[in-house]
């Protein structure tokens, strides 16, 4: 007899193969995000990022619908408001373009879970994430406009809080501000781990957050570092978060596994814009099969420990799914 083992035995068909598979991804494993903005009659494709859009509110009902038609459960809106100032006073204002189109959505699909992305660089003119002075990012007295906006994004109808700006303290600040308001139920899904990374830079295209001086390294992470990771995503679970993230994927899947070894709270991955936009661009090019791409991709960060993964293939990957 051969010293060696037959590993194909279980790979011999489709039957088998399916039978053994060990991670698989699930409809329900999907969030996609969803850029909203003022004005009328507006459905702009993003530039660089291929099939994602700018939706004005009269124009979002039509793209809910077939989000829903689809089986998506969930979605994360982003603002893109008409107007910014240093402190993002529109990031709260109750007839913000995320509040409106929050209210909008949880009208017409009541079921359809809404997380509420809360930051300021969307709303600010200088582009950072926080409060800033003497070009500073001020973590403190960042943390009060951040409480404010998840309470106004609460009281529009969000059906989770998922703040995204990395100061200290957020989850605290954004916790003890929704108890205060009466939205305890609320659950917060932190971005616990957000490193700067060059793999955002589309998204600032969509999102008109690119920063006006410096960068953003003072308060995202450095990416290599991962015990730093640790020590953000412990503060987060101490201070009360529901829900962790880490943002990007493709490069930070040994991230994705140490957080899943070392806690037991949901794990969320962020699959970013700069991951999409390669994809799309390689297969616009014919050089690689977009479709088994992307699930591989999304089944490798299931297969790496996420539970849920926010991505802009979402719409895809459901028609995929459902073939």
């Amino acid at each position: 007899m051969e010293n060696f083992k037959r590993h194909r035995r279980l790979r011999a068909n489709s039957a088998i193969r399916q039978m053994v598979r060990e991670h698989e991804l699930q409809l329900t494993d999907l969030i996609y995000p969803l850029f909203v903005v003022e004005g009328k009659q507006v459905k702009k494709e993003i530039p660089s990022m291929p099939g994602v859009y700018h939706y004005s509110l009269d124009q979002l009902e039509e793209e809910i619908d077939e989000i829903v038609g689809l089986g998506i459960r969930s979605i994360i809106l982003f603002g893109v408001p008409s107007e910014k100032d240093a402190v993002g006073k529109c990031a709260d204002d109750e007839f913000g373009i995320v509040q409106r189109a929050t209210a909008l959505v949880k009208e017409r699909h009541p079921a359809l879970y809404v997380i509420a992305d809360t930051c300021l660089c969307q709303y600010t003119d200088h582009g950072h994430c926080g409060v800033v002075e003497e070009g500073i990012v001020l973590n403190d007295a960042s943390l009060e406009r951040l409480a404010q906006t998840a309470v106004s994004q609460a009281r529009a109808g969000a059906d989770m809080i998922a703040p995204s700006n990395m100061m200290d303290g957020f989850v605290t600040a954004i916790r003890r501000g929704l108890d205060e308001e009466g939205f305890s139920h609320i659950p917060i899904m932190s971005y616990a781990v957000k490193y700067a990374s060059a793999f955002y830079g589309p998204f600032r295209d969509a999102a008109d957050s690119s920063p006006q001086f410096g960068d953003r390294r003072t308060y995202q992470m450095d990416p290599a570092n991962a015990r730093e990771a640790l020590r953000e995503a412990a503060s987060d679970v101490d201070e009360g978060a529901d829900m962790l993230m880490v943002k990007p994927g493709l490069a930070y899947m040994d991230i994705i596994v140490r957080l899943k070894q070392q806690f037991d709270l949901p794990l969320a991955v962020y699959n970013v814009s700069g991951e999409y936009s390669m994809i799309k661009a390689a297969a616009q090019n014919g050089w690689i099969d977009e479709q088994a791409v992307v699930m591989e991709m999304l089944t490798g960060m299931k297969r790496a420990g996420v539970d849920l993964i926010l991505t802009y293939h979402a719409k895809d990957a459901a028609r995929w799914l459902k073939n």
